[in-house]
């Protein structure tokens, strides 16, 4: 009998396979298609705070008939209200609906006021959190250490108001990406997720404008992800998802292999359907069966980068592949 269950920041998962946070995890009914189609959690299309200070913004602007103080604390309450509120009943339809774990998820670059929202997101009855701290460095004048900063401040704060397990989605832009992944891994997250994307730039040579290449990954990216799971896996003190290319079951194996305790996925939903994902499942026991493995512990993290010097580590794959390559 092949047990294809996993733990994920203490959650037990019937899979490894959770649906990302994406336009098509923000109605009960896409959900419940999800779960139909064997999902084995979902993370919520995020919450992010620029939502709220926009529409804040917004309505200050469009009454101007108002000067008082007090009246625009009270629009300013309204708004934030109004967003959130959306947002809870969002997870308690959810919860009310599936079966499966419902992960929240806030995209968020401050420790401001938005942190006063996760306890009601945990009283709204969320599984657990993910914290998609979405932070470009692109400042010349900010130094490593404050941009890193940022991302303790706010787990820092969140874990002070929420008990539900907390994960943390970063993207790749550290210096160090192995050590920042530890340090973030003993903070006391539960989860850590590898990675977030930015959106993709392009320019329009006929209008020269800069503009947005396509939204989807493709499952030639799976190497980014790849690498840096096996790399940090045995580094880190938290589960572990990886996300990015991930397209069919051949991914999700790799990725256990390198030491992911699950993956997330988006894109492939888009470009094909939630049917992708009983395929998926059958291409991951068909090869377990294949290999004699029982269950998903038996190989998760057999691949992994083993040497303590993971720049020996990847210089000697370097070398073996470009040294025989014609």
């Amino acid at each position: 009998m092949i047990n294809l269950s996993t733990n994920y920041m203490g959650l037990t998962l019937r899979n490894p396979i959770i649906a990302g946070s994406s336009g098509l995890t923000n109605s009960a009914e896409s959900l419940k298609e999800l779960e139909a189609n064997g999902i084995g959690a979902v993370v919520l299309k995020s919450l992010f705070e620029e939502q709220i200070k926009m529409e804040i913004d917004k309505n200050m602007s469009e009454n101007h008939f108002h000067s008082h103080a007090e009246m625009d604390d009270y629009l300013a309450y309204f708004e934030k209200k109004h967003i959130v509120e959306n947002y809870l009943k969002l997870i308690k339809d959810a919860k009310a609906e599936l079966t499966i774990p419902v992960i929240a998820s806030v995209n968020c670059i401050s420790d401001s006021e938005w942190i006063d929202f996760a306890k009601d997101i945990e009283n709204a009855g969320a599984d657990a959190l993910e914290l998609n701290i979405f932070n470009i460095p692109g400042d010349p004048n900010l130094e490593d250490s404050e941009i890193e900063q940022t991302y303790f401040n706010i787990i820092k704060k969140v874990k002070a108001v929420v008990k539900i397990p907390v994960a943390v989605k970063i993207g790749y832009y550290f210096t160090n990406i192995v050590r920042f992944a530890r340090k973030l891994s003993n903070s006391n997250i539960d989860a850590l997720v590898l990675f977030n994307r930015s959106n993709n730039p392009d320019i329009n040579l006929s209008t020269l404008e800069m503009t947005t290449a396509s939204p989807y990954t493709s499952k030639e990216q799976l190497g980014m992800s790849l690498r840096w799971t096996g790399l940090c896996s045995k580094h880190v003190n938290c589960s572990l998802a990886a996300t990015t290319g991930i397209h069919n079951g051949e991914a999700v194996i790799k990725q256990i292999l390198s030491g992911a305790d699950a993956v997330q996925i988006a894109s492939v939903l888009y470009l094909k359907s939630p049917a992708i994902v009983k395929e998926m499942l059958s291409d991951i026991e068909n090869w377990m069966k294949e290999k004699d493995y029982k269950s998903i512990a038996e190989f998760k993290g057999k691949v992994a980068g083993k040497s303590e010097n993971n720049q020996f580590f990847e210089r000697v794959q370097f070398i073996k592949y470009f040294s025989n390559h014609q």
